[in-house]
């Protein structure tokens, strides 16, 4: 027998009992869960990562929907307990999906949601920020001034690279890398270099049209160019920032060869999945060669990372945080709400998973529809018209 979980309840008597597996920023989703007879169970278990005997255990006898974390393996064995226990949804609190497994969702009938279209700028952003940290040595000073090591100005003290004129490099131009993109091309004036399978004709007139605004105030125009291949890009870029799905193709993407092809000094930025790079190639490189830099916010076999990345001062190391701004967490924590409140509710799913912000006006009823259900073809569940 499954050991009990300690939850959080909401709206006791609710009609529709919702289990939510970790607390989540913001109080709108619980909001409209309970206003809508929904009984909201939480999990308040002190632990970081549930097992599936945790999750069984929370979605018990009786379950209508779940709203899940991208640190669960949700497989065979969660849906099928879900199933039994009558749920018919479950969303992710996440864009990624990479920890469900869809096929076992659509045996057992289950919607499965995520939560798109409010990430791009945050996580572009810390993509953005971490470029910033590494060319300027930033952590590096930070810790330097914390010892108390500080005794005076030296000319030669933490002196870094100038991002303006200097090249960016976008592996990936969908929505975060082509807002990374923008980003840095108009912060700080550096000329991009992208490489995606498909043309990214919008990103492409900005910085054309970015270039032609500095050319008529008299500054050197910024370019833009689409390299005919990733190596292109990793040869001639000084900052590279990686924004790929994760699949096959992309697994160690970033391995010890295509590493050498990049310049000495050159920075790297991973936003996207840890499993692009091959992070054991990586530590070494960055200890053959002092001076290249790396920002990552994912990691391979996260949360942990591999032996003497850590120890190594070119390289910056955040917590999986790009999307961990106020309003795109709380609207994250809203979005998956509402993925699990439709499918109980019966709704269609909505039209543009993409175009979210009428779910996220406060001031206003979200539309009667589900904002993002990923297999929502494969079940056959009809599209909202609105």
């Amino acid at each position: 027998m499954a050991k009990p979980v300690s939850i959080e309840v909401w709206n006791p008597n609710g009609k529709y009992r919702v289990i939510s597996t970790k607390s989540m920023p913001g109080t709108r989703w619980i909001n409209l869960l309970i206003q809508n007879d929904c009984r909201l169970e939480i999990c308040t278990e002190k632990k970081t990562i549930l097992s599936v005997e945790d999750i069984i255990a929370l979605i018990g006898d009786k379950c209508d929907g779940v709203i899940g974390q991208l640190t669960e393996d949700w497989g065979e064995e969660l849906f099928s307990a879900l199933s039994r226990a009558g749920g018919k949804a479950f969303s992710n609190m996440a864009v990624g999906y990479n920890n469900v497994n869809v096929d076992a969702a659509n045996k057992y009938g289950v919607a499965v949601g995520n939560t798109p279209g409010v990430l791009t700028e945050t996580t572009a952003e810390l993509a953005a920020s971490l470029s910033l940290a590494a060319a300027r040595r930033i952590v590096e000073a930070d810790e330097f001034m914390r010892a108390g090591l500080y005794d005076g100005w030296l000319p030669h003290l933490f002196v870094g690279n100038l991002l303006k004129g200097q090249t960016v490099g976008v592996i990936g131009a969908g929505r975060i890398g082509s807002a990374y993109a923008r980003m840095m091309v108009e912060g700080f004036k550096m000329n991009l270099i992208y490489f995606d399978l498909y043309q990214s004709t919008r990103l492409e007139k900005f910085v054309t049209a970015y270039g032609a605004f500095l050319k008529a105030s008299g500054e050197t125009p910024v370019t833009w160019k689409r390299a005919s291949s990733m190596d292109e890009v990793l040869q001639e870029a000084d900052i590279i920032s990686l924004h790929p799905v994760l699949d096959k193709t992309t697994y160690h993407l970033v391995n010890k060869e295509r590493l050498a092809k990049m310049k000495k000094e050159a920075i790297l930025i991973n936003c996207s999945r840890g499993p692009v790079i091959d992070e054991a190639a990586l530590v070494e490189h960055l200890k053959e060669n002092p001076l290249f830099r790396v920002g990552l916010d994912v990691f391979e076999d996260e949360p942990y990372m591999k032996p003497g990345l850590a120890d190594l001062k070119n390289a910056i190391v955040v917590p999986h945080i790009a999307s961990a701004s106020k309003w795109t967490r709380e609207g994250m924590a809203t979005l998956a709400a509402l993925n699990v409140l439709g499918k109980i509710k019966g709704y269609p799913v909505w039209f543009d998973a993409n175009r979210v912000e009428p779910f996220l006006n406060e001031n206003a009823q979200p539309p009667a529809a589900c904002p993002s259900i990923v297999n929502a073809k494969a079940l056959g569940l009809p599209t909202s018209k609105l």
